[in-house]
């Protein structure tokens, strides 16, 4: 929805109060929302993208062109720019959205209790949710589309420097909503730049039920200190690839190559491997050639070092690291055990993935390795809500509580009981 020009005029607090008392409002009516319609809004909105490409990509240049003035480097200008190709993946993206399962009215565990009532659990939206973000003005659409699908009203603060991007995309939205007669209010994009905006919408308790911060390391620190209301979140991933001495070399080789040089500035990028003690004389000359070549940089520890002399030296900070970087940490140890205590000092409990042929093994690192995403013979690459079959992700969460790893559709949700009976009373 679209701030009035005399909403403008209210100082930021009244604003955002103003944006959190239409969310509250339009969330009753998307818990009302059939599949049907909220899956006729996700495709209206995607024909108007298509519509509005042109449109769409003048208000992009004059975020791409605000932004080099400010002296943005070239990988934030490429994050911003928003193209033919990915103007049309938005639009494929939210059609793709629309296809998934509708999670909210399913009821599981439905049983009959001794006093005769049945007892069971019903999936519903969360209500609000305020979606927190930088730079890439996609995000908008998407986050949108899985708020939506989800039966739950949105409020989005993309990044100032896509605010033109992020409004025109608005625009689109609310023309889709309109169509599929659902309520302007079940997405807002704030129009304002103001920082203080975000100060408000993260302690908006009585309007806003989740916050879901997707950016960088600063972003996600200043959200998770000041915010009163829950937040699904990851800090960062510290990913560990761990070679056992029952490993396949072959596969072992394969997926640690993978795990780091597949996609350098990801969260689910290994960032240290751990190879054990009794195989890496055999598997790490092998490695070291096919990261030297890819122009990954290797930090060793002296073990490892004593079999790549040609490898940096790393320091005790390397192995708390989240490169983001063609960087990679390599450090020997004893065994399955001394692997798994290094996870746990360092790790940030995202993704950490075995490579063992004992069954005893996997299982204990399955069992033992408190991470979000725990993996045997496969690359931590897959830590991925599409990877996962989720369709689509809003982010990934590293806390235990309310959901953990991708969060998709389903993590939109919660659970409440219902009960029913023919008039049972309690004795």
């Amino acid at each position: 929805m679209s701030a009035r020009p005399e909403e403008m005029q209210l100082d930021i607090h009244e604003y955002m109060r103003m944006v959190g008392e239409r969310a509250r409002g339009a969330a009753r009516a998307m818990a009302r929302a059939n599949t049907g319609m909220k899956d006729a809004a996700l495709t209206a909105i995607a024909a108007a993208i298509e519509a509005s490409a042109s449109t769409l990509q003048a208000e992009n240049e004059k975020d791409l062109e605000a932004g080099r003035q400010r002296g943005l480097d070239a990988a934030l200008l490429d994050r911003l720019e928003l193209n033919a190709e990915r103007i049309a993946a938005m639009a494929e993206g939210l059609r793709e959205i629309a296809l998934l399962p509708d999670p909210v009215g399913s009821i599981s565990g439905m049983n009959y209790r001794p006093s005769g009532i049945q007892v069971g659990r019903m999936r519903v939206p969360l209500g609000v949710i305020g979606i927190i973000y930088e730079s890439r003005p996609n995000v908008t659409a998407d986050a949108a589309g899985l708020c939506l699908k989800s039966g739950n009203a949105a409020i989005l603060r993309g990044g100032s420097e896509a605010i033109n991007s992020n409004q025109a995309i608005s625009r689109c939205i609310h023309a889709g909503l309109a169509e599929a007669g659902l309520p302007a209010a079940a997405v807002q994009v704030i129009e304002t730049t103001d920082r203080e905006a975000v100060g408000e919408l993260v302690r908006m308790q009585e309007f806003v039920d989740v916050i879901v911060p997707r950016g960088g390391k600063g972003l996600i620190k200043r959200i998770s200190e000041e915010a009163k209301v829950p937040v699904i979140k990851h800090l960062h991933g510290v990913c560990h690839t761990y070679i056992d001495d029952l490993a396949d070399l072959d596969k072992a080789v394969k997926v640690a190559v993978n795990a780091k040089t597949q996609r350098y500035g990801t969260c689910n990028t290994m960032e240290t491997l751990l190879v054990a003690q009794g195989i890496a004389a055999q598997v790490l000359p092998s490695l070291a050639a096919a990261y030297l070549a890819a122009g990954v940089e290797l930090r060793g520890c002296e073990a490892s070092r004593a079999i790549l002399p040609q490898i940096n030296a790393a320091t005790d900070a390397d192995w708390d690291a989240e490169y983001l970087a063609p960087i990679l940490a390599i450090r020997v140890v004893a065994d399955l055990d001394a692997a798994m205590d290094h996870i746990a000092r360092h790790g940030s409990n995202h993704t950490d993935a075995i490579i063992t042929e004992s069954l005893t093994r996997a299982q204990r690192f399955l069992h033992e390795v408190d991470s979000s995403s725990v993996m045997v013979n496969a690359s931590s690459r897959f830590a991925d809500g599409f990877e996962y079959g989720l369709g689509a992700e809003i982010g990934i969460s590293t806390d235990k509580l309310h959901a953990r790893g991708p969060v998709g559709l389903e993590g939109l949700t919660t659970l409440k009981y219902i009960v029913l009976g023919d008039g049972h009373i309690r004795t």
